[in-house]
Protein backbone atom coordinates (compact mmCIF):
# COMPACT_ATOMS: atom_id res chain seq x y z
CA UNK A 1 0.00 0.00 0.00
CA UNK A 2 1.52 3.19 -0.93
CA UNK A 3 0.35 6.39 0.73
CA UNK A 4 1.58 9.32 -0.91
CA UNK A 5 1.84 12.61 0.79
CA UNK A 6 0.47 10.57 4.11
CA UNK A 7 2.00 13.15 6.06
CA UNK A 8 1.65 16.22 4.56
CA UNK A 9 -1.88 15.62 3.63
CA UNK A 10 -4.35 18.84 4.36
CA UNK A 11 -7.33 17.27 5.67
CA UNK A 12 -9.17 16.89 8.50
CA UNK A 13 -8.56 15.18 11.60
CA UNK A 14 -11.22 12.29 11.40
CA UNK A 15 -9.74 11.41 7.58
CA UNK A 16 -6.22 11.09 8.84
CA UNK A 17 -8.01 9.15 11.65
CA UNK A 18 -9.60 6.74 9.18
CA UNK A 19 -6.52 6.34 7.28
CA UNK A 20 -4.70 5.17 10.54
CA UNK A 21 -7.49 3.10 11.78
CA UNK A 22 -6.93 1.56 8.06
CA UNK A 23 -3.24 1.17 8.48
CA UNK A 24 -3.54 -0.68 11.15
CA UNK A 25 -7.06 -3.05 10.26
CA UNK A 26 -4.34 -3.78 6.69
CA UNK A 27 -1.36 -4.50 8.27
CA UNK A 28 -2.66 -6.76 10.78
CA UNK A 29 -5.31 -9.00 8.86
CA UNK A 30 -3.43 -8.97 5.34
CA UNK A 31 -2.45 -12.58 5.08
CA UNK A 32 -0.16 -11.90 2.51
CA UNK A 33 2.21 -8.91 3.50
CA UNK A 34 5.47 -9.56 3.81
CA UNK A 35 7.43 -6.30 4.45
CA UNK A 36 6.38 -2.62 5.26
CA UNK A 37 8.60 -0.25 4.07
CA UNK A 38 8.23 2.93 5.42
CA UNK A 39 9.48 6.19 3.47
CA UNK A 40 10.81 9.07 5.24
CA UNK A 41 12.50 12.04 3.77
CA UNK A 42 16.31 11.91 4.54
CA UNK A 43 15.86 15.77 4.14
CA UNK A 44 14.14 16.02 7.23
CA UNK A 45 13.96 12.80 8.84
CA UNK A 46 10.70 11.55 10.53
CA UNK A 47 7.81 13.71 11.14
CA UNK A 48 4.65 13.47 13.91
CA UNK A 49 3.21 11.57 11.44
CA UNK A 50 6.30 9.25 10.42
CA UNK A 51 6.65 8.93 14.24
CA UNK A 52 2.55 7.65 14.75
CA UNK A 53 2.80 5.56 11.83
CA UNK A 54 6.26 3.97 13.69
CA UNK A 55 4.43 3.62 16.85
CA UNK A 56 1.52 1.79 15.19
CA UNK A 57 4.00 -0.92 13.36
CA UNK A 58 5.33 -1.45 16.55
CA UNK A 59 2.36 -2.23 18.59
CA UNK A 60 0.31 -3.86 15.76
CA UNK A 61 3.13 -5.96 12.80
CA UNK A 62 2.25 -9.22 13.45
CA UNK A 63 5.70 -11.53 13.51
CA UNK A 64 6.96 -12.63 10.88
CA UNK A 65 6.53 -9.25 8.42
CA UNK A 66 9.66 -7.27 7.89
CA UNK A 67 9.69 -3.82 8.27
CA UNK A 68 12.14 -1.39 6.51
CA UNK A 69 12.75 2.52 7.04
CA UNK A 70 13.52 3.71 4.02
CA UNK A 71 15.33 6.93 3.76
CA UNK A 72 14.54 8.79 0.51
CA UNK A 73 16.55 11.77 -1.63
CA UNK A 74 19.70 11.12 -0.04
CA UNK A 75 21.13 12.74 -3.35
CA UNK A 76 19.43 16.31 -2.28
CA UNK A 77 21.58 16.51 0.74
CA UNK A 78 24.95 16.59 -0.78
CA UNK A 79 26.11 19.27 -3.25
CA UNK A 80 27.75 17.76 -6.63
CA UNK A 81 26.81 14.21 -6.36
CA UNK A 82 28.39 11.56 -7.93
CA UNK A 83 29.23 8.13 -8.41
CA UNK A 84 31.88 8.08 -5.34
CA UNK A 85 29.40 10.43 -3.35
CA UNK A 86 25.97 9.39 -4.13
CA UNK A 87 24.60 10.59 -1.05
CA UNK A 88 24.48 10.97 3.08
CA UNK A 89 22.17 11.76 6.29
CA UNK A 90 22.86 14.14 8.55
CA UNK A 91 24.14 13.17 11.78
CA UNK A 92 21.11 14.84 13.44
CA UNK A 93 18.39 13.31 11.21
CA UNK A 94 20.02 10.31 11.88
CA UNK A 95 19.99 10.56 15.50
CA UNK A 96 16.85 11.92 15.46
CA UNK A 97 15.40 8.78 13.33
CA UNK A 98 17.08 6.26 15.45
CA UNK A 99 15.54 7.84 18.77
CA UNK A 100 12.35 7.83 17.48
CA UNK A 101 12.61 4.59 16.29
CA UNK A 102 13.38 3.19 19.71
CA UNK A 103 10.95 5.33 21.30
CA UNK A 104 8.26 3.30 18.95
CA UNK A 105 9.96 -0.28 19.55
CA UNK A 106 11.14 -0.88 15.81
CA UNK A 107 14.20 0.41 16.99
CA UNK A 108 16.17 -3.07 15.39
CA UNK A 109 14.76 -2.49 11.70
CA UNK A 110 16.92 -1.56 9.09
CA UNK A 111 17.46 1.52 7.29
CA UNK A 112 18.18 1.92 3.72
CA UNK A 113 19.92 5.17 2.38
CA UNK A 114 18.34 5.66 -1.39
CA UNK A 115 18.39 8.25 -4.21
CA UNK A 116 16.35 7.56 -7.61
CA UNK A 117 18.83 9.75 -8.77
CA UNK A 118 21.94 7.64 -8.01
CA UNK A 119 19.76 4.67 -7.49
CA UNK A 120 21.70 4.40 -3.95
CA UNK A 121 19.86 1.32 -2.39
CA UNK A 122 18.04 -0.03 -5.26
CA UNK A 123 19.77 -3.40 -4.42
CA UNK A 124 19.05 -3.52 -1.06
CA UNK A 125 15.75 -2.93 -1.61
CA UNK A 126 15.49 -5.22 -4.26
CA UNK A 127 16.55 -8.07 -2.14
CA UNK A 128 13.88 -7.25 0.54
CA UNK A 129 11.79 -7.62 -2.27
CA UNK A 130 13.08 -11.03 -3.24
CA UNK A 131 13.25 -12.36 0.01
CA UNK A 132 9.26 -11.68 0.54
CA UNK A 133 8.31 -12.96 -2.92
CA UNK A 134 9.75 -16.66 -1.64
Amino acid sequence: VDLPGFGFAKVPQQQRQQWSDFLESYISTRKSLKVVFHLVDARHGPIDEDMRIMKQIGTSLPRGISYVVVLTKADKNVKGTNSKNSGKVSRDVMGKLRETMRQNKVGNAPVILTSSETKLGRDDIWRYLRSAAE
